[in-house]
């Protein structure tokens, strides 16, 4: 069966947004962006959420610009092709190889399960990792947390008093002082 994961840059305070909504404390440098390359390859399909299929729009068009660098080209290289599924109550069309969700996030999961093929099933965005972890969907949690606090903002765990209980499987300090960490659910 196919692993759920989770993965997202964050604060060290846990956040993956700032208290403005920003990002700008997260931008990768080139070994960390090298990181979530070879992260994407691994994955089979992408669940996102509205708010962060919006953002990732522009890697649609990216590699039609002459000063886009090398590690960005692979990216798009890799990132367009992956089958995305979007979950939005206000989208009624989506670009590139997305799909808009027909079911709850539990539906899809078990749809994309049961189909043919390899790789995982990435969730991205907190709200839709949230209700992902409420029904128990998560298999990996992923993080890449760079050393910075940015006292607010969107928070990368749910806060629903619903422990889980975790193995550490994977540690690695990567560039910038970020460190990534993998953490399997114990089942």
């Amino acid at each position: 069966m196919r692993d759920v994961t989770y993965a997202m840059g964050i604060s060290l305070d846990g956040y993956i947004t700032g208290p403005d909504g920003g990002l700008d404390w997260s931008a990768p440098d080139p070994e960390v962006f090298r990181f979530w390359i070879d992260e994407t390859r691994e994955l089979g399909a992408h669940l996102l959420g509205r708010r962060l299929y919006e953002t990732m729009l522009y890697w649609e068009t990216a590699a039609d610009d002459p000063s886009l660098g090398d590690a960005e080209r692979e990216w798009t290289e890799v990132w367009n092709p992956l089958p995305k599924v979007v979950f939005s109550r206000t989208l009624t069309e989506v670009r590139g190889n997305a799909r808009l969700a027909t079911g709850s996030v539990a539906e899809e999961i078990a749809r994309l399960r049961k189909e043919p093929g390899a790789g995982e099933i990435a969730i991205g965005g907190a709200t839709l990792a949230a209700e992902a972890a409420a029904a128990d969907l998560i298999d990996e949690y992923r993080t890449v947390v760079h050393p910075v606090l940015v006292g607010g903002g969107t928070r990368y765990f749910p806060h629903d008093e619903h422990r889980v209980h975790l193995d550490l499987v994977e540690t690695r300090v990567l560039a910038s002082q970020t460190v990534y960490m993998r953490h399997r659910v114990r089942r």
